[in-house]
């Protein structure tokens, strides 16, 4: 993480403040592909998406000397992110998120998945079943593998991939999530369980496939999103931090 690169949070805050040309530069380098990323849940536009994170480094410009401290910054730069994202969105008149049904549907029309207070419904049936690695980190070494695991992230439902973005990917606790997204406790944890339930269901498909060819790829690297998500799905939706 950006942050790292420095003694303290407030060694950055603090030299960002100064006007220190580097540490911005720092923390642009660190942090825009991934802002990018994300402002790609709120817009099917390239474009539009590229001025979302422009008004949020600008917004961060500005903001540095009203900020308070109560989270991290890089918690605090994806908070405004959300507010210029919505706003901006808004002018295309996208569909607005619609509130997870009580009922176990899902709001994508796919079959239905865990609800709060409805048992098992949804949830798997059986533990799922080892994929037959040796050690499954190793998959990340196949080219296949590492399309599979991005093009199951990208074709996430908006709302769940924010939640497995912000959750698995950047690592924020499940409290900073909530208040960035503006969702409840609730919500947030049945959207990352159905994210990273889609996820391990790819690569479910994709490992025992019969036609699979399990070519090793020499010079795939995961990119960091990449990671994080196979490590929170390969020992099932539930896994890593609730």
């Amino acid at each position: 993480m950006t942050e790292r690169l420095y003694s303290s949070e407030e060694a950055l805050v603090a030299r960002l403040r100064s006007g220190d040309q580097a540490a911005f530069g720092d923390l642009v380098d660190g942090l825009h592909g991934r802002l990018l990323a994300f402002a790609g849940t709120f817009t099917s536009s390239p474009a539009l998406a590229e001025d979302i994170v422009q008004e949020t480094w600008l917004a961060v410009i500005r903001g540095l000397g009203g900020f308070e401290g109560r989270s991290t910054i890089r918690t605090w730069i994806f908070n405004i992110l959300v507010r210029r994202a919505r706003t901006l969105a808004a002018k295309e008149a996208r569909r607005a998120e619609v509130p997870i049904p009580g009922d176990g549907s899902a709001t994508d029309g796919s079959s239905q998945e865990w609800s709060p207070g409805r048992g098992r419904v949804g949830l798997w049936e059986q533990a799922p079943v080892s994929w037959g690695l040796e050690h499954p980190d190793a998959a990340l070494g196949m080219r296949e593998t590492l399309d599979v695991v991005e093009k199951a992230v990208a074709a996430l439902p908006e709302s769940q991939r924010r939640v497995v973005l912000l959750r698995d990917v950047e690592d924020l606790p499940a409290v900073d999530v909530c208040n960035i997204l503006d969702v409840s406790e609730t919500n947030q944890r049945v959207l990352l369980h159905r994210g990273r339930a889609r996820i391990r269901r790819a690569l479910d498909q994709y490992l025992r496939g019969a036609d699979r060819q399990s070519r090793p790829g020499a010079d795939a690297q995961p990119t960091p999103a990449v990671r994080a998500a196979f490590s929170s799905v390969k020992a099932g939706p539930t896994g890593g931090r609730p």
